[in-house]
């Protein structure tokens, strides 16, 4: 009922969205009257801010169509190298030759809530010098009911399926809530003698133990039992959607969980944002518009899936206890003994918190100490590990060095 009474207040927003729209142009439009009165900077931020309010957004395209390799700009197209129901594998193919091969990058984008546009920076700048894969999770609402359920252990043998087919000289990077799937696969995979291994694994600000350094996030989801979450968030797609009758976690309720988590950061950046239209600031406006466009972008988490990662990530801690089966099979990190392992931490991450994803390295016992490396971000935050010029300059040549020794 409540995924139906959401769709209902867009439709009933739309024609706000609309005029604002049209005045904004009145107030913008070079031929207009109205657009060299003394107000028409501030009429035109205000209108704009109400049609950011209140539009949906749909996912964003990835707009990389170009790299440069070599001092030589080359062409990227896109490619659909895997397709599964709740996961398509992306190829970033570069249109270029060379004459030694760059290593192969599967990244593994998290499925919490955000399109794994969100990474679009952490693939632009491995793409010089990386063949770049990454995981372009469906949105649940768009997969009908036929194609059946999506479990964790889903997530996991997706993982590996992924792995198997770039082969045995594949680097796996993975964000934030795929580092835990990810050890699960690879550990799995060590465990029955699987012929192909990573290279290396670099792990990034993940929720491997959340019982250490527990943030807002660990907190509200173990304060609170299963059948809370279960009565309270999970919907069905209405029928408006190929997936209609799917259970889900709906993307708007996690995007306002989002926002309430920081709710005084987001009203001062959309008063900012104001102030920067109103003073004609464009590139301070423009950087502001590519930040919401992307982060008000969400989907829907199938909620067997969301549900089970509640409980065997945040409630169970199962990996770190060592009594997590997957169909059956016991995931044991100790198996692994050839994918060197890299884990990087941000000082100021208040998603998973300092910790959490170094606890990798004592679960992975059998990985020799020169295969190892953890590397402790100073000054940075969540998404400072994998966006941004703090990654571009820091974090991302620490990686491709990482890579590089181990390949």
């Amino acid at each position: 009922m409540l995924y139906a009474l959401h769709e209902m207040q867009h439709a009933l927003l739309a024609p706000f969205e609309a005029a604002a729209v049209a005045s904004h142009a009145l107030f913008t439009q070079p031929h207009s009257p109205w657009a060299h009165t003394p107000y028409a900077r501030s009429a035109a931020a205000a209108n704009e801010l109400v049609m950011r309010l209140v539009r949906r957004y749909e996912k964003p395209e990835w707009g990389i169509r170009e790299t440069v390799v070599d001092g030589r700009t080359v062409p990227v197209h896109v490619e659909k190298t895997v397709v599964k129901p709740f996961c398509h594998l992306l190829h970033f193919k570069r249109e270029i030759e060379r004459k030694s091969k760059d290593p192969v990058v599967l990244i593994v984008a998290p499925l919490s809530g955000h399109h794994a546009t969100l990474l679009r920076d952490t693939v632009r700048t491995m793409l010089p010098e990386h063949e770049v894969y990454i995981t372009d999770w469906i949105d649940a609402r768009m997969v009908p009911v036929h194609e059946g359920h999506f479990h964790l252990d889903d997530y996991v043998h997706y993982v590996q399926d992924f792995i198997r087919h770039l082969g045995p000289k594949v680097h796996v990077v993975s964000v934030c809530q795929p580092t835990v799937p990810v050890l699960a696969a690879i550990s799995l995979m060590a465990a029955n003698g699987d012929k192909i291994a990573p290279l290396s694994m670099t792990m990034m600000g993940g929720p491997i133990d959340t019982r250490r350094s527990p943030t807002s996030v660990n907190n509200f989801a173990t304060g609170r039992p299963l059948s809370w979450f279960e009565s309270r968030v999970i919907q069905r797609v209405p029928g408006n959607y190929p997936g209609v009758g799917r259970r889900v976690y709906p993307g708007f309720l996690q995007h306002a969980s989002f926002i309430m988590m920081n709710a005084h950061r987001h009203i001062e950046a959309h008063r900012d944002f104001f102030n920067h239209l109103v003073e004609g600031d464009g590139e301070s406006a423009s950087a502001h518009r590519r930040f919401y466009d992307e982060y008000n972008a969400v989907l829907d988490m199938a909620a067997e899936y969301y549900l089970e990662t509640l409980r065997v990530v945040f409630k169970e801690h199962s990996l770190p206890n060592g009594t997590w089966d997957v169909r059956g099979e016991r995931v044991r990190p100790e198996a692994i003994e050839r994918t060197a392992l890299f884990t990087i931490e941000g000082e100021l991450d208040d998603i998973s918190g300092v910790g959490q994803t170094e606890a990798a390295h004592g679960l992975c016992s059998s990985i020799p100490a020169e295969k190892r490396e953890h590397y402790l971000v100073e000054g940075v935050g969540h998404y400072g590990i994998f966006s941004g010029r703090r990654y571009r300059e820091g974090i991302y040549p620490r990686i491709r060095d990482f890579i590089r020794k181990h390949g």
